[in-house]
Parts: structure tokens; sequence; C-alpha cells
């Protein structure tokens, strides 16, 4: 594993990291979070600038996530359901995740990318509820740019032992992704009594 990610980042670099995740948000079978960790370690040992590393990433995501509602909004369902064993979305997947959507739709596009599976299927389902463009971006942009630093910074973070986080984001992603909301409104209370600026 770790040789073709030294081929995707530290071969074509910030090239190599919006390629792959543009692709892998589509929904090719392309290890999101284990790239974007080992991005961030990548970071860490210096090859590889944060700044551009962040901005590869989110603008791979938010192309994959476009793509996906163009294509969800111009082919619909019928498409998906055609091209799903391609990209290993099953039929199942697709039946949950919508009903899902219909409840939780812009939610889901925010949290979606921390939730494998799902990642790849919000902004086809949202396309196919012709969800208004303006609403799409604005959820799932933020997701997008929530996901793209949570797992740098966390390869970042641990440096050689970056595969960890990448095992557990798979099992884990969404109650890592409630724990870290939760420690962020821990620290923004603690700080607001105590009177200092946020």
């Amino acid at each position: 594993m770790e040789q073709v990610l030294d081929v995707m980042v530290m071969k074509y670099g910030y090239l190599g990291i919006f390629g792959s995740l543009a692709l892998g948000i589509i929904g090719l079978p392309i290890p999101d979070e284990v790239l974007m960790t080992y991005a961030g370690f990548a970071v860490a040992r210096g090859t590889l600038l944060m700044p551009l590393a962040f901005l590869s990433a989110f603008l791979g995501a938010i192309t994959g996530v476009t793509i996906s509602y163009m294509i969800g909004r111009k082919w619909g369902l019928p498409l998906l359901m055609r091209l799903g064993p391609y990209l290993h979305i099953t039929e199942d997947k697709i039946a949950s995740t919508q009903k899902l959507f219909t409840r939780y739709g812009p939610f889901l596009l925010l949290v979606g990318f921390f939730l494998p599976g799902i990642r790849h299927l919000t902004a086809y389902l949202a396309g196919m509820a012709i969800m208004d463009l303006r609403r799409f971006i604005l959820f799932a942009y933020a997701g997008a740019f929530l996901w793209s630093m949570t797992f740098l910074q966390l390869g970042f973070a641990l440096g050689k032992d970056w595969y960890r986080v990448a095992v557990y984001a798979r099992h884990y992603g969404f109650w890592l992704l409630m724990l870290a909301v939760l420690i962020s409104l821990g620290v923004y209370v603690w700080r607001r009594g105590r009177g200092n600026p946020v």
C-alpha cells in the first residue's frame, strides 16, 4: 500500500493528490483517508507544503462531488444503478443512503465525507433530488474543507504512525468527527467562560 501511495503522493505530488481524490470521490476504489493521512505525513517529512497539500486535496474533493452531483442531476438513478457495480456502489448502499438523504440531506453532505461508502453517494443523490446548486455547494464544499483539513492534520500530527488513523477512520470516521466537534465546542465554551477571545 505504501508503495502505491508513494507513487501517487511522492511522484505526482499535488497533482496526484488532486486527481486521486477527484476520482476516489466519484467512486473509483481509491483509499481516500489513507491517501490523506499519508499526504499529512509527507508534509511532516517536509516533502510537501501544508497549504498546497490542503488546496490540492480540497480542490480534488470538490471536483469529485461536483461531477457526481452533475451526473446525478443529468442522468439520475438508472445510470448510477448501471455503473454502481463498477464503482463498488451496491444497490443496498444506494437504497440505504437514499433513505438517509431524504431525512438528512444537507447534514449528510456535510458529514458524509467522514463516512466511507456514503461519501461516494451523497452528491449523486443531491443531484437526483435536484437540490439547489448553491445549497449543495454550501454544505458539500464545507464538508470537503473539514474532511481535507482533518485528515491532513492527523497525518501530520501522527508522523510515521500515520497509517493508524487511516485504519481507525474507516471504522470510526463518523465518531471521530463527533469527538472533534465536541472537543471544539468544549474549548469554545471554556474560553468564553474565562473571558478569553475565541
